[in-house]
């Protein structure tokens, strides 16, 4: 699905040019669920951007479904964006003005999706996580957690094969965290592939590999077993 070769992120300065990344090589293939980790400053969020082609300038090599990312106009690369890429943040990102069903059907109706096929898909995605009830709710009147499931809920209703996910959990509680890690765990059971950024070994656990970071450069690579809530250790 994803590799990378020599790919590379810098800004210039009056110090001269500052490296975000540098030489990283990666393949991600259908079905994986990888985890970025690193301190913070290691490049993780950047190289998180280039993937999900929010971030369209840097060096080196990035193909995603066999194109040429670096070759594509920015239209061509929003497109391909849009058709196969979810992103969750850590600040949820939701409109503050529109309701949770409106919020679920905004990203359907930048696909020119139907009226009535995006309603279907609302509502499937409504009663999928359990948030009928909440449909006409607004951003301010649900807690972290109701938030964040929202958030997720929006980042997949248009079924992507990949799902991007920023330190999902870095503003939730414990058990509000467990459970969008359990819904991760189970989106990718179901083939979504998943990569994510976290400073949790235990979320990193959720996953089959981790790749590490370290001042841009790659620090490390390692598989591990897919873990749930309820045996997972620190």
């Amino acid at each position: 699905m994803i590799s990378t070769k020599d790919l590379e992120k810098s800004f210039e300065n009056r110090a001269g040019r500052t490296w975000v990344l540098r030489q990283v090589g990666i393949r991600i293939d259908e079905g994986d669920f990888l985890t970025i980790m690193g301190p913070s400053g290691a490049g993780k969020t950047t190289l998180l951007s280039i993937l999900g082609m929010l971030d369209g300038e840097f060096e080196g090599e990035y193909h995603f479904l066999d194109q040429n990312v670096g070759a594509l106009k920015p239209k061509q690369r929003l497109d391909l964006h849009r058709n196969n890429v979810g992103f969750v943040f850590q600040q949820y990102h939701l409109i503050d003005d529109l309701t949770v069903a409106e919020n679920l059907e905004l990203p359907l109706s930048y696909r020119n999706v139907k009226r009535t096929e995006r309603q279907a898909m609302v509502a499937d995605s409504l009663d999928r996580f359990h948030i009928v009830g909440k449909k006409d709710l607004f951003p301010s009147q649900l807690s972290g957690g109701q938030q964040q499931l929202v958030g997720v809920a929006r980042a997949i209703i248009g079924e992507p094969r990949l799902l991007l996910a920023d330190e999902p959990t870095g503003n939730l509680h414990t058990s509000q965290g467990e459970e969008i890690m359990e819904l991760f765990a189970r989106l990718n059971r179901e083939g979504t592939t998943i990569v994510q950024v976290t400073h949790s070994e235990k979320n990193a656990r959720y996953g089959n590999r981790i790749f590490r970071l370290l001042d841009g450069w790659m620090d490390g690579e390692e598989r591990v077993g897919n873990a749930t809530g309820s045996d997972t250790s620190e």
